[in-house]
């Protein structure tokens, strides 16, 4: 049984330092086509679209030293190295967003340990090319590929509905993602980042929870970013369409979302271990392409795909992981608060059920009737 939810309290390492940047469309973080922004810029100041570049300046640049490689090399001298020192054949992985980056690192990683990895992706050829990479390396040929698109909600309940058929799950991996600039719809009139961000990762985590629950140690990581910190949940504009479009914030909206539905779901399923991570500031494609200036000022600082899904890999396969309660947000192997000191961020009462309560709303208008008629979240 997973451990109960709990306060992390453990003093702020990550301090707001977000993975947010400004992002041309769509690109692949961890996703072959999943809509994706990276991990990996610094948050914008509250009430603001401006990414916040002084050390003394708000609350949010406290500890930039965090984020980047050396941030992790310093974390990672307190890290045992016993704890992926294991083997996990028998055990089945999924990671959404997993062709390019910290989603493929990830895939990896598990491979090399044994287990199975489902990668679902959105573009075929580019996710071929990925699974091909990660069975050559790690001689592990029991890698999968399903093609999904994560901002596509029929799609996601169709595709649960023949997995939970044909396959065993006992940890998912929320990695896919999406900063839009510009606000989009989908083909079913969804703002893309919430379709994507939000709705995506609730109907596919509300989807495979029977199946979860199948299994003892089951587990569901959802990769965030620290640039919720500067975000308050705001339930009333899901879909961002009622002010002025900003996609950074939007990004960081969405990514508070995240970190509610983690808590929320590990006070609901007791025998699953929740939990939401930041990776810190990583090389990632969408960084070198979306982030051109950043990228050639920061490239030498920033942590590898491997550094930055370390602790994706740690929660997804460590025993000691699964020990520290469910519902808790991590970067580098920790857990740290979901809110600055003196950040007005705190939802009033009552905010993050009704935000469960809507995602159920929307979720059930895209589920067919073969889908069957079991709720969850």
């Amino acid at each position: 049984m997973a451990a109960r939810p709990g306060r992390a309290g453990r003093h702020l390492r990550a301090g707001g330092q977000a993975g947010l940047h400004r992002a041309p469309l769509c690109k692949g973080r961890g996703g072959a086509g999943t809509v994706v922004a990276a991990a990996g810029a610094p948050p914008p100041c509250p009430g603001t679209a401006t990414p916040c570049g002084s050390s003394r300046g708000c609350g949010n640049t406290r500890v930039v030293s965090d984020l980047p490689r050396s941030g992790y090399e310093s974390a990672s001298k307190h890290f045992n190295p016993a704890d992926l020192e294991v083997n996990v054949a028998g055990k089945s992985f999924l990671i959404t967003g997993s062709n390019s980056g910290i989603g493929k690192a990830t895939a990896k990683e598990i491979a090399k340990r044994g287990g199975t990895v489902h990668l679902v992706c959105r573009n075929k050829e580019r996710a071929e090319d990925a699974k091909g990479e990660i069975v050559t390396e790690t001689g592990n040929q029991n890698v999968f590929l399903h093609i999904v698109d994560i901002s596509n909600p029929k799609e996601i309940w169709k595709f649960a509905e023949q997995f939970k058929n044909e396959h065993k799950l006992n940890v998912l991996i929320n990695n896919a993602g999406c900063m839009v600039n510009n606000r989009e719809l989908t083909e079913d009139g969804l703002e893309k980042n919430f379709a994507t961000n939000t709705l995506g990762t609730y109907v596919l985590t509300t989807a495979l929870l029977p199946l979860l629950e199948k299994e003892a140690d089951a587990r569901v990581i959802t990769v965030s970013s620290g640039g919720m910190l500067v975000q308050k949940l705001n339930i009333s504009d899901l879909q961002s369409g009622s002010e002025t479009f900003d996609g950074t914030m939007v990004y960081a909206q969405n990514k508070r979302q995240q970190v509610v539905l983690t808590e929320q779901w590990a006070k609901t399923h007791r025998n699953i271990h929740f939990s939401v991570m930041h990776p810190g500031w990583a090389d990632t494609p969408a960084v070198r392409s979306s982030m051109p200036d950043f990228y050639q000022k920061m490239k030498s600082s920033l942590r590898t795909e491997a550094q930055g899904a370390d602790t994706v890999v740690w929660l997804a396969v460590s025993s000691e992981a699964a020990k520290l309660p469910s519902g808790l947000f991590f970067q580098d192997r920790q857990p740290v608060p979901t809110h600055l000191p003196l950040a007005s961020t705190h939802s009033p009462p009552g905010d993050e059920e009704k935000l469960m309560e809507l995602l159920e709303e929307f979720s059930q208008k895209f589920k067919s009737p073969s889908s069957g008629t079991q709720q969850h979240g």
